[in-house]
C-alpha cells in the first residue's frame, strides 16, 4: 500500500455540511481501475475522483470519476470538488483558468472569488424523450400529465432525462420508487414564484442505476438543464438552484450565460484533508 493526499471536500455549499462531498485521491498515479472502482465503493458517495498527471498539454490535470456502480466521463461536482482540493494542495494552473482532462475531453473551470464554475460540455444526446419511456419515468415518479411542461435529453456524461414540473413545490412532493425507475438517470426542475424564496427554482437528480438514488446537489444536470432550457428560451441569463431540500440538505448553484459560455458554479469547502493508504 502506498500512502497517497487525499481530500473530502463539500461541493455547492451554502453553510457548513450543505452540500454534496466528493472524495479527492490527490495523486492516483499507479492505481488499477479495479483499486479505484472498489474505493469508490467503499467511499460510498456519490462520486470518488482520483488526480492524475494529463495527458494533453493543454490541461493541468486528468480526472477520472467513478460512482459505486462505475466510471463516468464527466460529472458536475466532482469537477469542482477535485479542482478545489487540487488547488488546495498547492496545484498551479498553466493559466488563470484550470483545465481538466477527462472521459468527455477538455473542461475549463473558471475562478470567481470563492467560486469555481465549469463551462457546460454540449450535450451528447439531447431531443425528445420517446413517449412510452417517459410515461414509464412519471409513473415511477408518480407524476400526472399535467405535471411535465417539457421534456429532453441532457446527456452530457451522465445520460440524464430532464423534465421540467409545474413548479419547484410539484418537484419537492415527488416520491420516487426507485425500483421502478430502474437504470433512468432523471432530473426535474421547477421555478419558484413570490418574493419569499429561497432560490430561482429548485431540482432533484435520481439516478439509482449508478448506485445513487438520489443525489443531494448535481453539476451535470444542471449543466445539461441550462443548455437545454437556455437554448429553449425557458431559463434567464443567470439564476441560481437549490437542490437536495428534499433530503435536508441547501445546496446552492449558480448559472451563468456570458453569451459564448455557460459557466456553473458555487462554493466548495474541504471537510476532510490527510492521507489514504491504498
Amino acid at each position: 500500500m502506498t500512502s497517497r493526499p487525499f481530500a473530502q471536500v463539500d461541493v455547492f455549499v451554502s453553510g457548513p455540511l450543505t452540500g454534496n462531498p466528493v472524495a479527492v485521491v490527490l495523486d492516483a498515479a499507479g492505481l488499477s481501475d479495479e483499486q479505484m472502482a472498489s474505493l469508490a465503493r467503499w467511499t460510498n458517495l456519490s462520486e470518488t475522483t482520483f488526480v492524475l498527471p494529463p495527458d494533453d498539454p493543454q490541461a493541468d490535470y486528468r480526472l477520472r470519476i467513478f460512482t459505486p456502480g462505475g466510471e463516468l466521463p464527466f460529472a458536475g461536482h466532482p469537477t469542482l470538488g477535485s479542482a478545489h482540493a487540487w488547488l488546495a494542495a498547492g496545484g498551479r494552473p498553466h493559466a488563470r483558468d484550470l483545465v481538466q482532462e477527462c472521459g468527455i475531453g477538455l473542461v475549463t473551470i473558471r475562478r470567481d472569488g470563492d467560486r469555481l464554475a465549469f463551462a457546460a460540455p454540449p450535450l451528447r444526446r439531447s431531443g425528445p424523450v420517446d413517449p412510452d419511456v417517459l410515461r414509464k419515468v412519471g409513473a415511477a415518479l408518480g407524476l400526472q400529465p399535467g405535471d411535465v411542461v417539457a421534456a429532453s435529453w441532457c446527456d452530457n456524461g451522465p445520460g440524464w432525462m430532464g423534465l421540467m414540473l409545474s413548479s419547484a413545490q410539484r418537484v419537492l412532493e415527488v416520491r420516487p420508487d426507485m425500483a421502478a425507475l430502474g437504470h433512468h438517470e432523471v432530473g426535474l426542475i421547477g421555478a419558484y414564484r413570490g418574493e419569499d424564496r429561497p432560490a430561482d427554482y429548485e431540482v432533484r437528480a435520481f439516478a439509482p442505476g449508478d448506485g445513487v438514488p438520489e443525489d443531494p446537489v448535481t453539476g451535470s444536470l444542471n449543466a445539461g438543464f441550462a443548455v437545454w432550457l437556455r437554448g429553449a428560451g425557458e431559463l434567464p441569463a443567470s439564476y441560481v438552484v437549490a437542490q437536495g431540500t428534499a433530503i435536508g440538505r441547501a445546496g446552492r448553484v449558480f448559472v451563468d450565460d456570458d453569451g459564448e459560455t455557460i459557466w456553473v458554479g458555487g462554493l466548495s469547502r474541504t471537510v476532510i484533508a490527510g492521507t489514504i493508504d491504498l
